[in-house]
């Protein structure tokens, strides 16, 4: 289905969102108030929704304004860097990447990647949003942002992933602790010892637990946090130890933090690129997913 409206009605939208007021999102768009209602009035009609609540002294977006805000953002960047991109050429090329990341990559290996890149293309701006497994898949159905770098296991037909890497779950220990000793854990080892692991709203959390159950192993766990940099600061602190993917542990040499790897069964997270099946990319974010591609089956190799 096509959705007939211009981007000055987009433009009107977020102006009135932004600044809660039809007044001065009038004044902002240098036009009458009359029409800017027409505008917003056109877009509620193209998409078929309620955009806006009215009333004499507020204006504030319905639950699907809020909710089509970030996507209709996007688009107006996009539209935006589109234009300068055909004013410059060469290396001056611009543009804008919006993706959706899990934390670990974001922190650990994405910096890497975007380090590359900027030497090719130093005016293409980034968005980045370090959002949970779940939470990554949503933004990129709804197309909030271009792709994603998640977990493999979506099963949303109108979704695709492409593979990059395998990342195993690690034993995270201080050097002191006495499983330090050994070069691999075996799962029965970790039992007697405070356990730190992830809740279960956490995407590496389930995979764990169904790849364990699978072998009739369960965690046996004293703490359990929301983010995983908690667990290595409780590890750090002597607290106890923890099972955590190893993209989410230091990657250089660490002045207390060792890993080990865990077997009999060894349980891996596949990380890749997801994004809409229907969605064409803008060239800064094919191009940004050609290196990501590049770069990363390199690092694994």
């Amino acid at each position: 289905m096509r959705i007939n409206c211009e981007i000055f009605d987009l433009r009107a939208f977020q102006a009135v969102v932004e600044l809660e007021s039809f007044h001065r999102a009038s004044e902002a768009l240098n036009i009458s108030q009359p029409a800017l209602t027409r505008r917003i009035q056109k877009l509620e009609q193209a998409v078929g929704i309620t955009l806006l609540e009215r009333t004499t002294r507020h204006v504030a977006p319905t639950a699907a304004g809020q909710e089509i805000m970030p996507l209709v953002k996007r688009m107006l960047e996009e539209f935006d860097g589109s234009l300068f991109a055909m004013k410059d050429s060469g290396s001056q090329r611009r543009g804008l990447v919006t993706m959706a990341c899990v934390p670990t990559a974001a922190f650990y290996f994405l910096p890497t990647v975007i380090k590359a890149f900027n030497k090719d293309y130093p005016h293409i701006r980034f968005r980045i949003r370090d959002l949970t497994a779940n939470e990554g898949l949503q933004a990129v159905a709804r197309g909030e942002v271009e792709f994603g770098i998640n977990l493999m296991g979506n099963s949303d037909p109108e979704l695709s992933f492409e593979p990059l890497i395998d990342d195993p779950f690690v034993l995270a220990i201080r050097r002191d602790h006495p499983l330090a000793a050994f070069d691999e854990i075996q799962w029965p080892q970790l039992a007697g010892h405070h356990l730190v692991v992830v809740d279960r709203s956490s995407g590496n959390r389930t995979l764990l637990d169904s790849a364990l159950a699978r072998s009739n192993l369960k965690l046996d766990w004293f703490y359990e946090v929301t983010h995983l940099n908690t667990s290595l600061g409780l590890v750090e602190a002597g607290l106890g130890i923890s099972v955590l993917p190893q993209l989410a542990t230091p990657q250089d040499e660490h002045p207390f933090l060792v890993t080990r790897p865990i077997v009999n069964p060894v349980v891996t997270r596949t990380i890749g690129v997801v994004r809409r099946k229907s969605a064409t990319l803008s060239p800064a974010a094919d191009r940004f997913i050609q290196m990501l591609l590049t770069v990363w089956k390199r690092a694994e190799n």
